[in-house]
Formats: C-alpha cells, structure tokens, sequence
C-alpha cells in the first residue's frame, strides 16, 4: 500500500468495529481443470445478522468476478474433472445440507443428495467424474428439528447425551456423542448414494482418490481409543467396487493426515511425523511421500526446519491448521509452509534429492487453493496486513510462482479507510533469544506519544504475521500503539524454537512477551505510563500469566482463557493426556500442570482486567474466565465479566455472529478508553 499523505487519510474513514460490515471474505478457491476459471466462496454480512456465502467465478487472465449461486449458504466448489460440472455444498435446507450440481456455463442447480439432517465436507469427484465422495455425519434422531419440536409441543425436555467414548464433542462443532463422520459416494447420474467407510474411531479421516477412480486412499485411525493413539494413523487403500481395505505397507507409526496420489497413480504424499503426538504439536510435520503398493515412506522435508502446519493468524478468515499438499507433475510436491509470519508454497522433489525451494516471497500469507489438470497454473488467496484476502491466479515455473490478482472486493474498503502500515523488528529477549515485533501506529493521530497495547496470539502452536487484523487496525485507529509478536511457542522459527514451552508455559514464552513489553516502553512514540495487555486463547493465558507476573500493565483483557490447567484438563474437547505434553495428571499426580496455571498467581494480580468467554466454548471451557474474574474480585481487582451465550464459540472473535462480534470490539474499546484516560467508573 502507498504511502498516503496527511490531506488524504482526511478524506478517509477510520477503521471502527462497525466497518468489520464493509468487509468481503473469500475463501476455498478452485481451479478448474483447465486453469481458465476459478469459483470461490464469497462471504458477505447479511441484513438479519448472518453470513451470506455465495459462490463466485471469475477467469483467470481477464475480466470481472460474477455470481455462480444463489442459494447464500453455499460453499465447498469443487470441479468435475472434464470442467463441465460444479460441485458444491448447499445449506438451503437448514440443517440438512445437501451436495449439489450445477452446470458450469449456466442453468440450475441440482440436489445430487437427498441426506437427513447432519453435516458435510471433503466433497471430491472421482477420475472419471462419474461419482462424488463426501463425508457426512447424521444428526442424532433425537435432536432433529421435527423431534425438537415434538418434543416442545409436548412440554418435553432436552434429552441427556450419554456417552461411553472420550471424543463426543467439539469446539464449533458441538455436541454430537458417538456419531461419527463416514465416507460416502454418491452417483452423478442417479444420485444413488452409500456408505463407504465408516471405521474411524473419531470420524477425523481424511481421503484422496486414485486418479483411476479405482480406489481410494484414506488416512484413518481404526483403533478403539483413537483419541490417545494417533501414532496408530494408517493409510488404507480400499478397493472402490468391493470395499476392500489393504493398508499401505511398511509405513513409520505417527500420525498421517491429507494423503494425495501422485497423478500417474504410483504415489502417495502426506503429511506426516514419528513418534506419538498429533499433527498438532511442536515437532515440525514433515513432508513424506511413499510408494501406493509398498510403502516405503520417505521424508522430504528432514533436512529442512519447516513445518507443515504452521497457521498465520487472522480475525477475517477461520484459522486453518489443516496442511496443504499438491503434485505438480509426478516428480515435484508442493506444500505451504509458514516462515517468521509469511506462509508460503514450497517444492520439493519427490525423489529427495536437492534442496527445497520457496516458489513465492513476499511479505504476505498465502493459501493455496488447487492446480490446474497440466499444473501449470495455481490458485490462492492472498492476504497481506493492509489489505484483506482477495483471489489470485499463478504460473507454476519450475522456479516460481507468478500472481497476478484476479478479484477487487476489498479495494473500496482499502481505498477508503485508513489503515495503519505495520513495521517489523527483532528483539532480544533476556537470554539473548530473538523475537519478531510487528508495530501499528496510529494512522492519524498528530500526538508524539500514545498508549500501547500488546496483543499475544491463540495456539500457542501458531504464528501472527503478514495478513489482515480487523481488531489490530480497530485499535489502532482509536489511537493507540499495537505490538503483536511470536514469542517462543510459536510457528515458523524452527522446530526448537517452538518447542522450548512443551509442557512449560510461563517460562521462557513469558521472557520474550515481558521483554517485547519492556521494548514498548523504550519506544519514544509510546507512552510508557499506559501499556496494556490481551489476548486470546492461549493468549488469555499469557495475559492472566502477565498480571500475575508483574504490575507494570494498565490493564489487562483476558479472552476466551486458559487459567487452570489442573481443570482445563478434563473439561476440554481435547483433554490433556497424562504424561504426554504435559507432565503428571489431573487426578493424583497434578503438581507439573498447576505449576504452569496461572491460578496459581491470582494472590499477586493489582491490573484492572476485562474478562471475555464464551458459554459455548468447548475448547477453553467458560470455568477457566470464571475462575479469574472471581480471583480477581475476591482482591478487590477492578474486573469486569463479558459472558457471551451458548450460540457462540471459541471461535467467535473470527466467526461468531455479527452482533456479537461487534459487542466485544466495542467492550474492548471501552476498556481501554476507561484505564487509559485515568477514569476508573
């Protein structure tokens, strides 16, 4: 973005919590076969406090982006191999998505499915574009809609969930018991459609067909208690006419996820590691390829310090942990990977040989979408930090990618408001360690020095970095100085570097947040007298660890927190398991985790602090915001309690609704604006 002088940013609005409406979020694009066309999901904010997802297509070389559904709960395009046909998941039955077809030079759509009640995704054709596989998870009979409002009509109540398994909810997801998501195939002609696999223990399966459209690879854990043996992930060959299962062979036990065939058939790509964690963690996950017959798996990316699944963090599109793997030709693999805040494509050659190489650069986050049938060309979205994602369209050299931007939605937005430009710096950290500083000053504002507030990010196995922060520039159009950082813990600095906190938050990630903090005070743009702290998730927890560390903060905001780790434990949708990240136990053996709670600090907290959760939150269940508002009113801390209900998430601050969304900006705003102006009422 230019660098705009003082006469234009009056001509410009600033960036408030209500212009998060004026926003366009696009996202899952696909290429067709050809390369000539793209269709994306268009994300808009309705008039009856919804989102509005529309799918769009645009050509890749020229022209402007149009309207391809109309359904405004669409999403999951997908292009039958010939390119004639568009498939897509279609909400227009509330409750009851179904998959649809439609032709891609026009005319209606058709529902291919007529499924209950439940949920869809991983919608793919076969080869030969003659059938869709899918996954779907029936709703519980007992909570339908029509049992709901039997039930209410006869003065009946909510029936208990009884379960016998670990895993029956989700964050986002909800509660869903022991059903389980299942591997489908639907019928193009007829719409015939059947269950295909349905052995994974925790319905987290993920599939690729064989170009042949004779079989299908699925990464999936068969064993009974799933959820505390990932290393016993296998990838499973089964046989499309039969239903026959034959196991990759001779494959190192860890965890696999988003195998994908070569195009000549021979291989399989996944993503993948040794060893017992899940492929979220702090060891890197690596890049393997292996042989579909025999195995054989080799590991591409051992010699790098890259990791598959290091997510750049953003409030304007949904975090993806999930990683990205395409062939491009049968000797050369592409994935994304996230490096000091950029996320970029990278190839490797599938033989090993030769060192890896970035096909992009730049200052920006990219999420790859798919390649075209010849894999000359690619789509992805592009999100930089002064400007929200749009759709771009590459050519795939055996040295690059080169993109070219295809879609303009947010240009208006940029063009018309003021957007703070970030700047980078590394600092040191009390051991010498060093740590990545982004800086938003105000756009606009003529004074010499303002507040400071210091963000820290969720995960805490994540990386802020270059992409768009509706919240950030919120916060910094109100007038105040935004640092953001990736203390250790984070992605995208080497596997050590992540590693360092395994079963030790509070430690040397505190170190590197204390020192950014002490950073802020040297700055001369900055009021040292009024810096603040918050965070989400894993960043309520630095926070809650912050004002039990030190008085040095104004105030404080504690969002969607982890502040006991003895409780969070057993109330979370992934539980802690026993001597794994986390040293002892919840039950007889807890001294390693309430060693790292901050609880346990609550005596010293003085700062004034906003607590922020959710009722709905599965992931940080509300009892750990709970816990630290009434520590901190016991001590007579000032603190207040935003409680948002049950129809919201953890997630919410990026994909809750609007309302609700713009109810805790604006909490946030009024925070600051209370302890920053010195008014405590």
């Amino acid at each position: 973005m230019p660098t705009t002088t003082r006469s234009q940013t009056r001509t410009r609005s600033p960036i408030t919590p209500e212009s998060l409406k004026d926003l366009v979020l696009l996202g899952a694009p696909a290429l067709s076969p050809d390369g000539s066309r793209v269709a994306f999901v268009h994300k808009s904010f309705g008039k009856k406090n919804n989102y509005v997802t529309n799918i769009w297509m645009v050509d890749s070389d020229r022209g402007e982006p149009y309207q391809f559904t109309t359904g405004n709960r669409d999403g999951a395009p997908a292009w039958s191999p010939d390119g004639r046909m568009l498939a897509f998941v279609g909400g227009r039955q509330e409750g009851a998505p179904q998959v649809y077809v439609m032709p891609t030079d026009g005319g209606e759509a058709r529902a291919l499915t007529q499924l209950p009640e439940g949920a869809i995704y991983q919608l793919k054709w076969s080869g030969d574009g003659k059938r869709l596989a899918f996954s779907f998870r029936e709703q519980d009979e007992e909570l339908t809609k029509e049992a709901t409002h039997t039930r209410k009509k006869s003065g009946g109540t909510t029936p208990p969930l009884v379960t016998e398994d670990l895993f029956y909810r989700l964050d986002g997801d909800g509660f869903f018991g022991e059903r389980r998501f299942k591997l489908f195939i639907v019928d193009l002609e007829d719409g015939k459609h059947r269950m295909a696999y349905g052995k994974d223990s925790m319905g987290f399966f993920e599939y690729d067909w064989s170009p042949d459209g004779r079989r299908i690879v699925i990464a999936t854990c068969r064993a009974r208690d799933a959820m505390n043996h990932p290393e016993k992930i296998e990838l499973l060959l089964m046989d499309v006419a039969t239903g026959k299962l034959k196991p990759v062979p001779n494959l190192p036990k860890g965890p696999k996820s988003m195998p994908t065939w070569s195009p000549n058939g021979r291989f399989i790509a996944y993503a993948g590691r040794q060893g017992k964690d899940w492929t979220y963690s702090t060891e890197n996950l690596e890049l393997w390829v292996c042989d579909a017959q025999h195995g054989r798996a080799k590991c591409l990316s051992e010699n790098t310090d890259w990791c598959l699944m290091a997510a750049t963090l953003s409030d304007t599109s949904e975090a993806s942990f999930d990683p990205w793997i395409s062939w491009s030709g049968n000797d050369h693999v592409l994935t994304r990977i996230g490096c000091h805040g950029e996320a970029h494509v990278a190839r490797f050659n599938r033989n090993g040989k030769g060192k890896p190489r970035l096909m992009t650069l730049g200052r920006v986050a990219l999420s790859p979408g798919n390649l075209s049938s010849d894999g000359k060309r690619i789509v992805v979205t592009l999100d930089q930090p002064t400007a929200p994602s749009e759709i771009h369209v590459g050519r795939v050299t055996a040295t690059s990618i080169n993109l070219k931007k295809r879609t303009g939605f947010n240009d208006t937005f940029v063009k018309t408001h003021t957007i703070a430009k970030p700047t980078t710096h590394w600092i040191r950290s009390g051991d010498g360690t060093r740590v990545q500083v982004w800086v938003l000053k105000p756009p606009t504002s003529r004074s010499k020095k303002h507040p400071g507030i210091l963000e820290v990010h969720g995960g805490p196995h994540a990386q802020y970095g270059w992409g768009f922060f509706h919240e950030f520039q919120v916060l910094a159009n109100a007038g105040y100085v935004v640092a953001y950082s990736n203390p250790r813990g984070s992605k995208g600095y080497g596997r050590d570097f992540c590693h360092a906190i395994r079963g030790a938050w509070g430690t040397v990630d505190w170190e590197d947040i204390h020192a950014v903090a002490l950073w802020m005070q040297s700055r001369e743009y900055v009021n040292s007298k009024k810096i603040g702290i918050m965070g989400g998730s894993y960043g309520g927890y630095m926070t809650n660890w912050a004002i039990g560390s030190t008085n040095m903060f104004t105030a404080a905001i504690s969002d969607r927190c982890v502040s006991n780790l003895v409780s969070m434990a057993g109330n979370s949708d992934f539980p802690l398991e026993p001597n794994k990240y986390w040293s002892g136990n919840a039950w007889d053996s807890p001294e390693g985790l309430w060693a790292c709670s901050p609880m346990r600090l609550m005596g010293n907290a003085r700062t004034p602090t906003l607590i922020i959760h959710s009722e709905g939150d599965l992931r940080c269940n509300i009892e750990q915001g709970e816990q630290v508002f009434t520590a901190l009113k016991q001590q007579k801390v000032p603190s207040r309690f935003v409680r948002y209900p049950r129809e919201t998430s953890h997630g919410m601050s990026r994909s809750g609704p609007l309302d609700m969304r713009l109810h805790r900006l604006d909490e946030i705003l009024q925070w600051w604006k209370r302890w920053f102006s010195g008014k405590k009422k």
